[in-house]
């Protein structure tokens, strides 16, 4: 085999690959023999064609094979003779090759910077704490309070209103045959009018009923509705009014404590501490992962390849559409240069901490069993209740995107074991300044070569692309 460097530019490399005719000869019966295992020939028996014969059946058909595989082979071992680190895929140019000559292709590709990686240990960091008191507990059981409204009889003759919460029986049955269905009746079933419980039209047509009422109310089920013998068909529903309570604020004592299932109203302050407690301390390590990916973006710098930018570039990009694209209420177009040179930036930012986190935890030893991988593809599909199976599949037909849950929990490894060496200091702040967000995103290193540059402030200001540029940067 013959290689020739014809181009070499900083991280970027152009070589010419030349492999001889008999080593394509080679892979070609190699092959032929897997297919002479089974091929059926009229006088030989499976196994025993004679080479020849299958040369001159198969030899070219199964050269398109043979291509990839020579390629394959010959570009492995390029890499390792020259101990090359490829940042990517390397692009592959064939530039001749046909049956008895030699194979002549042209490889491009970049490989990954060489750096020194800062000494981490005894890092400086400042960690926020956030105390949890009294004021903070009772807001939180102000908005449980708000979610679970209490209600009292009215005693008085008026009539049922918007946000009142009415005692019906009920039956139903489809216009068109007059049958009842499964789940068309109920007695003693609360209905908070205003709430869309019900399908729709169901709860205007009692709203100015009065207890003691027999209403009855038409209605259409929806084309999408779970039940497919009534989606789509109208119905008819025979309801009494029974009562009409009105709706209270609820009171935080005992008895709605046992509401929610604990035992009285100590316990129940002191569920909400303890939850409040996590909440906070998931703020405090934000904030300090955030510092350490700061420290660690600040002081490195060197050459990056482009092709890795560009492909955590398109993938931002490709969130903001998506985005985009879901939120009917936005009215954002294409993105603005100036959101383009703001997420470029942040692509560039993730790529070096990327890799120097990668550099970190191969010092370190650090690596992610399969079974806390596994564990993640579970955290994962326990977000789509009902759809969990079609989680699983996808990520065991997607390698790349399992790769994509192995890379956080290698990061989360490299950011503790930072931790556990560096000199922290505690510093007590107020819940506002714990939650609240870095006013820029992030602070993009500045190019050696570039036009004016909009400013980071300005750009993460603009939405929706603030959202996934403030998830980038948090990388």
């Amino acid at each position: 085999m013959q290689v020739k460097e014809i181009k070499s530019e900083g991280l970027k490399h152009e070589l010419e690959v030349i492999v001889p005719a008999n080593d394509i000869a080679k892979h070609v019966e190699t092959r032929l023999l897997e297919v002479g295992k089974t091929v059926k020939i009229q006088g030989f028996r499976p196994g025993k064609v004679p080479m020849d014969i299958l040369k001159q059946r198969y030899g070219r058909a199964v050269l398109g094979e043979v291509l990839e595989t020579a390629v394959n082979d010959a570009t492995k071992q390029v890499i390792e003779d020259k101990k090359l680190k490829p940042a990517m895929q390397p692009k592959i140019e064939v530039q001749e090759f046909d049956e008895g000559k030699d194979l002549k292709y042209k490889m491009e590709l970049e490989v990954l910077p060489e750096f020194k990686v800062m000494d981490v240990k005894g890092m400086k960091l400042e960690k926020l704490v956030a105390k949890v008191d009294d004021k903070q507990i009772d807001e939180a059981l102000e908005r449980i309070t708000a979610q679970h409204k209490g209600s009292k009889k009215i005693e008085s003759d008026r009539a049922a209103k918007t946000g009142d919460i009415l005692i019906i029986d009920f039956h139903g049955r489809t216009k068109d045959d007059g049958v009842e269905h499964e789940g068309m009746h109920a007695h003693g079933s609360k209905l908070e009018l205003g709430s869309s419980q019900f399908i729709p039209g169901f709860e205007e047509q009692l709203t100015g009923a009065k207890a003691g009422d027999k209403v009855e109310v038409n209605v259409t089920f929806p084309k999408e509705y779970g039940a497919n013998d009534l989606a789509g068909r109208e119905a008819i529903f025979d309801v009494k009014v029974n009562e009409i309570h009105e709706a209270t604020d609820a009171v935080v004592n005992d008895e709605f404590a046992k509401e929610l299932g604990f035992d009285d109203e100590k316990a129940l302050r002191g569920a909400v501490e303890n939850q409040l407690k996590k909440d906070y301390e998931t703020h405090t390590n934000m904030k300090l992962k955030r510092q350490i990916l700061d420290i660690l973006d600040e002081n490195h710098s060197f050459d990056l390849p482009e092709s890795m930018q560009t492909s955590e570039y398109d993938g931002i990009v490709q969130q903001i559409e998506m985005e985009r694209k879901q939120d009917p209420s936005n009215k954002e177009g294409e993105l603005t240069d100036d959101e383009k040179e703001e997420l470029s930036a942040i692509a560039e930012r993730r790529v070096r901490l990327g890799l120097v986190i990668a550099d970190l935890g191969q010092a370190n030893g650090v690596t992610v069993a399969d079974q806390e991988l596994q564990g993640a593809v579970i955290g994962e599909a326990q977000k789509y209740p009902g759809q969990e199976k079609m989680v699983f599949e996808y990520y065991q037909k997607n390698p790349q995107a399992l790769e994509g849950l192995r890379a956080p929990l290698f990061e989360e490894k490299v950011v503790e074991i930072i931790i556990e060496g560096a000199d922290v200091t505690e510093k007590s702040v107020s819940i506002e300044e714990l939650t609240k967000e870095d006013e820029e995103e992030f602070k993009p290193k500045k190019k050696k070569s570039s036009a004016k540059k909009a400013p980071a402030k300005k750009a993460a200001k603009k939405a929706p692309a603030k959202k996934a540029a403030k998830k980038a940067a948090k990388k």
